[in-house]
């Protein structure tokens, strides 16, 4: 117990920390620097209920990664969600995503990050959404292909809704994965978030390739010159057979860690590592220990790069679905999924994460 209660405190002070910072940085911006103050206040108040569903046993992770449709309109190389082997089956309707956004608000969720395919496909779901729970701060990772003058003038007025634009480095090496041009479409819709005065971000993949150009200073330089003040590095997951040399390295993996918390220090911007140094809490973050995904058509899942499943938020309310016997049979293993060389746990242990759907599949059939 001691080293769960320790861990829910260490993250959830990562949390405020962020926000707190996210207040720093904008103090030039008054209307944005006074949202964040609010979402600080939303953010500690999600925290107090998720500690009281503790005491009765729930366990509630203060982040969500909801996939909403499996659409996009481009085809990257290496994209995860196209290679993974689910089920055909449609989205979830609007009724579907707001009742889980709701429910997950409810249970103490505070940020709900929102990605695809390409999520903006369905902006106007998505926008509604955050209408109706403007307490709950949205991350959009998205090509930024759709952001057109029309939707970031929408976006302008619903703060909450932060536009997180996928990059792979300058322009030769985006366009490279995400197709000729989309460089400049990406560059073009940051402009006009800049010109509306959008708190915006980017994703950043980390490659053994790319690392150096992303954590160049002059390069992020560039990208906070522009307006960026969000930086998300994303540890590559090798989900194609072959790309293993892509891969991060250790020694790599722990200059990422390093840079981040110095950037941090230092550049006006929120410097963010997914996964994360996850041995330092104590194992993988996944399966609600930290974050939970919900698949397009609401299957919970471990994580985006662990599409398995064995609860659907179309069939049991969230809270149930966090409980169900393959995240219960994870989270209790945690200790065992430490970082490795695959840059995701769950990923380098797939056919174990299989037996554990397999024994609940026996399980329910005796």
């Amino acid at each position: 117990m001691h080293e769960t209660t320790e861990y829910i405190h260490l993250f959830d002070d990562a949390v405020r920390a962020l926000f707190s910072d996210a207040v720093r940085i904008t103090l030039r911006d008054p209307s944005v620097a006074a949202f964040f103050v609010r979402m600080r206040r939303s953010q500690r108040a999600a925290e107090r209920r998720r500690a009281l569903l503790a005491e009765e046993g729930a366990h509630v992770p203060p982040f969500m990664i909801i996939s909403v449709t499996g659409r996009c309109n481009l085809s990257c190389a290496g994209c995860y969600a196209q290679v993974q082997q689910r089920q055909e089956e449609p989205d979830m309707t609007p009724t579907e995503l707001l009742s889980v956004v709701q429910q997950g608000h409810d249970l103490g969720v505070g940020i709900m990050l929102l990605a695809g395919g390409e999520p903006l496909a369905r902006a106007d779901d998505l926008l509604t959404i955050a209408r109706e729970v403007p307490d709950v701060m949205f991350p959009v990772f998205t090509n930024g292909t759709l952001l057109d003058e029309p939707l970031v003038r929408r976006i302008r007025r619903q703060r909450n809704v932060v536009p997180v634009i996928s990059l792979e480095g300058h322009a030769a090496e985006t366009d490279a994965r995400r197709g000729e041009g989309v460089a400049g479409q990406a560059q073009a819709a940051i402009a006009r978030m800049r010109r509306a005065g959008i708190f915006f971000g980017t994703s950043l993949t980390v490659t053994r390739l790319n690392i150096d150009t992303v954590l160049d200073e002059k390069y992020l330089g560039s990208l906070l010159d522009v307006g960026c003040r969000l930086f998300f590095f994303v540890e590559y997951v090798p989900v194609h057979e072959g790309t293993e040399s892509l891969v991060l390295d250790g020694a790599q993996r722990a200059r990422l860690a390093t840079a981040v918390a110095s950037l941090q220090k230092r550049l006006p911007g929120l410097f963010i590592a997914f996964p994360g140094d996850e041995e330092a809490l104590g194992g993988c973050l996944a399966a609600g220990r930290g974050f939970i995904h919900i698949s397009p058509s609401g299957r919970v899942e471990p994580c985006p790069f662990a599409p398995y499943s064995d609860a659907s938020v179309r069939d049991v309310p969230l809270r149930d679905a966090l409980a169900s016997p393959l995240l219960m049979a994870i989270r209790d293993n945690h200790d065992k999924l430490t970082e490795t060389s695959g840059g995701c746990a769950l990923w380098s242990q797939r056919e174990w994460v299989w037996s554990l759907i397999v024994d609940v599949d026996e399980a329910d059939a005796t």
